[in-house]
């Protein structure tokens, strides 16, 4: 079994029950602990019961579970959409859980620490819509010093409880043939700027996959290789989304330049045009959350928007050949999917 799994899901490719027992799998296997920090996680209706029923299992059967979750909803429209699950049923489970506050902020990790070694993280939110109807992306990662860094993270949000004090930077890591670094925000550096430095070398080509794209180091890092015809760049991104973001910016005449930058950079893209949040409705965004730079991928809960920077977030930098392809793969297949929103 390779140190590092991926399980890059288009929309409509499985059901929510096969991804919910995928997860509930990850969470049986462990011996000792596992620790969980997750923005969304509908625990008490639909396929998504099954990875609660799993964590309750566990513990009863002697290992040492947490959970932590996130109390505050943001309605602004470069926030992530409001999670669907009250948090009482996160809370309700028969397991130790914790709720984190933020002060205008969110705790927006979807990750999973099993035995001290192995680490779930990624896109993917734990509801039933978020498993069948979105595009997502998972990362599963077999390694101590990967693991170390996010049980660090893991420790700040559940001894103090604030999104504010929770964040910083693991060590680089070799697993097998990858060299890889985990990245934790608030109080890490600025992931805007680790992404946007990775593409900043980028040589060939890059990928991306966003619901958003609102920090301003990517935006003008891209918009200034998306003005190279010849560069090679393709992705997609939540077009429903986006025009919200947009609407915003020409409401504030500092974010202009960003309109401009935007403008350069979507045609080379293609948009998903999601259904509108509102309360009950269906969450179908394109949510997967990755960059391919040349050989690096960058993926995980952060979505390239300003104001994730205030989020307790999460970004995993892998240099992997194997890897990279794999993620451009995805990227392109997504961005045919969607393609014909630009017409």
């Amino acid at each position: 079994m390779p140190a590092i799994e991926t399980d890059l899901l288009e929309a409509g490719s499985r059901s929510a029950s096969d991804v919910a027992h995928e997860l509930a799998a990850f969470i049986a296997a462990a011996q000792r602990s596992v620790d969980v920090a997750i923005y969304d996680f509908q625990a008490r209706t639909g396929a998504t019961t099954e990875v609660a029923r799993a964590l309750e299992a566990a513990a009863t059967r002697g290992v040492a579970v947490r959970v932590a979750f996130n109390l505050d909803r943001d309605p602004h429209a470069a926030a992530p959409p409001p999670p669907v699950c009250n948090p009482q049923e996160i809370d309700g489970l028969n397991v130790p859980t914790r709720g984190v506050h933020g002060d205008g902020s969110l705790m927006h990790h979807k990750y999973v620490i099993r035995d001290g070694r192995w680490v779930w993280t990624g896109s993917l939110n734990w509801t039933d819509d978020a498993f069948a109807l979105e595009e997502n992306v998972i990362l599963r990662i077999d390694s101590e010093g990967i693991a170390g860094a996010f049980a660090s993270d893991f420790e700040q949000l559940w001894d103090r409880g604030d999104v504010e004090k929770s964040g910083g930077s693991g060590e680089e890591v070799q697993v097998e043939d990858a060299r890889v670094r985990a990245f934790f925000s608030p109080r890490g550096p600025s992931l805007g700027h680790v992404a946007a430095e990775r593409l900043g070398h980028a040589r060939h080509h890059v990928r991306i996959l966003t619901p958003v794209l609102t920090a301003g180091p990517i935006l003008g890092t891209l918009a200034e290789m998306a003005g190279r015809r010849t560069f090679d760049i393709s992705g997609a991104y939540d077009r429903t989304q986006m025009e919200e973001v947009q609407a915003q910016w020409a409401r504030v005449p500092a974010n202009h330049w960003k309109i401009e930058a935007w403008a350069v950079i979507a045609p080379r893209l293609s948009g998903k045009r999601s259904t509108p949040y509102r309360e009950g409705s269906v969450h179908d965004y394109m949510h997967a959350k990755a960059i391919v730079a040349d050989g690096t991928v960058l993926a995980g809960s952060y979505n390239f928007s300003k104001h994730g920077e205030g989020n307790a977030e999460n970004l995993v930098m892998i240099e992997s050949g194997v890897l990279s392809q794999r993620f451009s793969q995805f990227a392109e297949a997504v961005a045919a999917r969607y393609a014909v929103s630009l017409r």
